[in-house]
């Protein structure tokens, strides 16, 4: 088991790639930390799946594009583990909004969630970091980060800036033993994503290729 006695904090892990995430981690030996927002009951679905399998997790309630929460979340998962050795930015929100229909709302639920809460949950882990000797980010980024996709320009601008970040984080940090790398998932097949699925949105899923929650853990 690649994670033995690891423990690995993954953002919105209660359902899709973060879900995903978390039953694999806790298959190759981590302690899990799930976190979620809004779905107790699937958290602790998850939670559930680990233990059953032999693993071990917990669910921690957290709204991560807040930097108080972010803030909060780590230190209840310290407390209860002692250290967190990996951090996937897993959670997101992503809505269909064209350019003239984004208002600052919509742009800043966008940017909080997917860029901002990312940044800051690896700015408050790196002083346990550069006391362990080191640590592992990962961030979910997307296909929408590396190239460009009509009405979500806010999610493409979050996307976008969570590669670039990756790079500079990785570019600062990698002198404290401090691994940051990003993966940027296609047309992922989750919750996230379902209204951009079904009926009257057959050109975007033809676009790209549907893959599973699964296959990007």
């Amino acid at each position: 088991m690649r994670l033995k006695d690891k423990v690995a904090l993954v953002t919105g892990a209660s359902m899709g790639i973060g879900a995903a995430i978390a039953e694999r981690y806790a298959k190759e030996g981590a302690t899990v930390a799930v976190n979620y927002l809004k779905s107790p009951d699937k958290a602790q679905e998850v939670v559930g799946r680990i233990v059953k399998a032999g693993g071990r997790a917990k669910a921690y309630r957290a709204d991560v594009s807040q930097v108080a929460e972010i803030e909060r979340l780590i230190a209840e998962v310290m407390k209860d583990n002692g250290r967190i050795d990996i951090l996937v930015n897993n959670a997101g929100v992503f809505r269909t909004v064209p350019v003239l229909e984004t208002t600052e709302a919509i742009w800043d639920e966008q940017l909080d969630l997917n860029l901002k809460g990312y940044f800051f949950a690896v700015k408050t882990l790196v002083p346990h970091w550069r006391k362990a000797g080191g640590g592992k980010v990962v961030n979910i980024s997307s296909i929408a980060g590396t190239g460009a996709f009509p009405n979500c320009p806010a999610y493409c601008a979050a996307k976008g800036g969570v590669v670039n970040l990756t790079r500079a984080l990785a570019a600062e940090l990698s002198k404290d033993c401090i691994n940051v790398n990003s993966i940027a998932p296609g047309n992922v097949a989750t919750p996230l994503n379902a209204h951009v699925r079904g009926p009257g949105h057959e050109d975007y899923v033809k676009l790209m290729e549907t893959f599973t929650p699964t296959g990007i853990a």
